[in-house]
């Protein structure tokens, strides 16, 4: 299918655009209906899907059906769960008196237009799933699947607008070409899941017009084996999700290690590291169905020549060992799981985030681990294997990433009502659930005060005077001193009011008069 022309995008933005100026989008009901509308274009759709998947990626419905199809569906029925709450409006709190008086509060309004760019790793998930809050959250759509899954992207331009509201929500096709002139334009809101090196000319776009980004990318996500870790329940782990989308796995749910979640290098205690490497040896040989040299037909594939023949140029550039490895096979882009040992800092395969079937493992205690870590770019997760309390204390007091698993791989991804999204080189804003359509809201304020209260606050009002100053400002004490020590202080209007209050009781019973006449005060 050619990609949209400059003529198609035009009429694509103006049409959104207008539906957004009409107030189409903000309307609670046609959010909803939206939404139910994908529901069935996924559920009618999801052989289909299949099909589309396994010819771009050769994946296996075990791999399509949990995390394309039930993810999706899975995220539009808990939208429509929560939408009314997630749409309510806030109150701020009541205890300052302009907020009480003056009815404080906190709208949720869409942005307006948003692009979503999608990836070629899960090309459904991840580029429906930022729909989907972009639609709850009132905004018009513009979607642009991966050109790289051509099947997939073919696919999403048949059906999208077949089911959903073309006014207000297109699909376009484009390639690198046709996204500049795309980028050209102004959008309210830019979300783009893929490579950090394609995220800088989007944000670089972006910030021509200051409009704001999330950026779902990835980074060289490390695990991390302790001595005291169940290590071959670790090593069946970490083999389970390498081999898992040929190592190509996205950010959404959980691709043969093609997924920017994907263990990308492993840390290993030198004690523990023979052990290890032959467990995952072990479960190799499982997962391939006992012959590493013909692959299963459920193994997912390298998506192009280009990213194969990065692979085996990494592997071919390293110094380490390569002690497990099969077939590899450009004519048909089947690259099996291959293990390296023997890493050390500035290898070939530490230079980039690999996005496939090669696991390096790096022998290093806690420590190192943990400065290796720090002295590389923010991952969007790490993995540490520990059943020491302290260890895991240590990884998440002194490191940073997007998330963290403990004992597992990918699993904080799938944590319910949970942000996801990345730290510096591995993203920037969060979303799943709330805080998906929060990414495409506005909070705006509104507060609407009495009248009367024009006599409370006409000091502020020229011309500027000592006696208004007085009014305005009333130097604050701080409760603490210069050493940061709690600092007591008697609070003399409560006494006052104490007093009063205790005076008018005592005159309204009798008792201050008794008190006077005792003599009491004269002595």
């Amino acid at each position: 299918m050619p990609f949209s022309s400059a003529a198609d995008f035009d009429d694509a933005l103006a049409s959104v655009r207008a539906s957004f100026a009409r107030g189409k989008t903000k309307d609670k009901k046609w959010r909803k209906r939206q939404l139910q509308q994908a529901w069935w274009m996924v559920e009618d759709n999801k052989e289909r899907m299949q099909e589309a998947l396994y010819k771009d990626l050769n994946k296996h419905p075990q791999e399509t059906l949990p995390f394309e199809v039930a993810g999706c569906q899975a995220d539009i029925l808990n939208t429509l769960e929560h939408l009314d709450e997630w749409t309510r409006d806030e109150k701020p709190e009541r205890t300052s008196p302009l907020n009480f008086l003056g009815g404080a509060t906190v709208r949720k309004e869409p942005k307006g237009v948003a692009l979503i760019i999608g990836a070629w790793n899960f090309p459904f998930t991840l580029l429906l799933g930022p729909m989907f809050d972009a639609i709850a959250a009132g905004c018009a759509v513009i979607v642009k699947p991966s050109d790289v899954a051509t099947a997939s992207q073919d696919l999403l331009m048949e059906i999208i607008p077949k089911y959903l509201d073309t006014d207000a929500i297109r699909c376009i096709s484009a390639g690198a070409k046709e996204m500049g002139y795309i980028l050209e334009h102004r959008f309210d809101h830019i979300f783009y899941t893929g490579s950090a090196t394609v995220a800088k000319f989007i944000a670089a776009a972006a910030a021509k017009h200051l409009t704001p980004v999330t950026l779902e990318l990835g980074g060289q996500g490390p695990a991390i084996v302790c001595p005291s870790a169940d290590i071959e329940l670790a090593a069946k782990r970490i083999a389970a999700t390498k081999f898992m989308n040929a190592g190509q796995n996205g950010a959404k749910y959980v691709n043969v290690d093609q997924i920017c979640l994907n263990v990308n290098h492993v840390f290993v205690h030198p004690t523990v590291r023979r052990e290890f490497v032959d467990h995952l040896k072990k479960y190799f040989d499982l997962f391939l169905g006992g012959d590493r040299e013909i692959l299963p037909t459920y193994y997912t594939h390298i998506i192009n020549e280009r990213n194969f023949d990065r692979l085996e140029r990494l592997l071919q550039n390293t110094s380490g060992n390569v002690v497990y490895s099969g077939q590899r096979n450009r004519a048909d882009l089947s690259f099996s799981p291959t293990i390296v040992t023997g890493i050390e800092p500035g290898d070939s395969l530490l230079s980039e985030e690999l996005f496939g079937p090669i696991l390096p493992i790096i022998d290093a205690d806690l420590d190192t681990a943990i400065s290796i870590i720090n002295s590389m770019e923010h991952p969007l997760a790490i993995y540490g294997f520990s059943q020491q309390q302290k260890d895991k204390d240590r990884i998440l007091a002194e490191t940073l990433s997007g998330g963290v698993t403990f004992n597992d791989c990918m699993l904080h991804v799938a944590a319910k009502g949970a942000p996801f999204g990345g730290v510096g080189q591995s993203g920037m804003g969060k979303y799943h659930g709330p805080y998906g359509f929060l990414e495409f809201t506005h909070l705006r304020t509104h507060i609407d005060p009495p009248s009367w209260l024009e006599k409370v606050m006409a000091a502020r009002y020229p011309p500027y005077t000592s006696d208004k100053l007085r009014k305005l400002y009333r130097p604050a004490k701080a409760p603490f001193d210069r050493q940061g020590n709690k600092v007591r202080r008697t609070r003399a209007w409560l006494y006052v009011l104490v007093l009063a209050v205790a005076g008018s009781v005592a005159a309204r019973t009798g008792l201050f008069n008794a008190f006077v006449n005792s003599g009491l005060l004269a002595r």
